[in-house]
């Protein structure tokens, strides 16, 4: 028979463990597939919140989500709400989804307005 404080330690680790598996699924790169990719289209939608900043973008009739880096290092490398608008044609420079039925993809960079914004800078394509 097990104490009433091995069960709140049984408990507690489970609660714990739950809570983060779906956070250490979500982060990270490793849905995407190896090499890189680029995205150019015209935005549909914009978003910078939680878990990261994202943009909607039509590409050839699909559109693709663009998830780009958390809102505070996405705002650090300068790309805010204000400088791009639904209907502006951007350029996404990253990893897509491993999954290739899925129009998704990790942005390191983004282009638009002729404008550039390392939102990865560690992880954008060599020059």
């Amino acid at each position: 028979m097990q104490s009433p404080f091995n069960r709140s330690v049984t408990l507690a680790a489970a609660v714990i463990l739950a809570a983060t598996t779906p956070a250490y699924g979500h982060h990270g790169w490793s849905w995407t597939q190896d090499g890189f990719f680029e995205l150019r289209g015209k935005i549909t939608a914009i978003y910078i919140g939680n878990p990261h900043a994202t943009l909607d973008v039509d590409a050839e009739g699909a559109v693709w989500r663009v998830e780009m880096a958390p809102p505070s290092r996405t705002i650090a490398a300068g790309f805010t709400e204000e400088v791009a608008k639904v209907g502006d044609v951007v350029t996404a420079i990253g990893n897509r989804s491993r999954d290739e039925s899925e129009k998704r993809m990790k942005a390191a960079r983004i282009i638009v307005g002729g404008k550039t914004y390392d939102v990865y800078p560690d992880r954008v394509p060599p020059a």
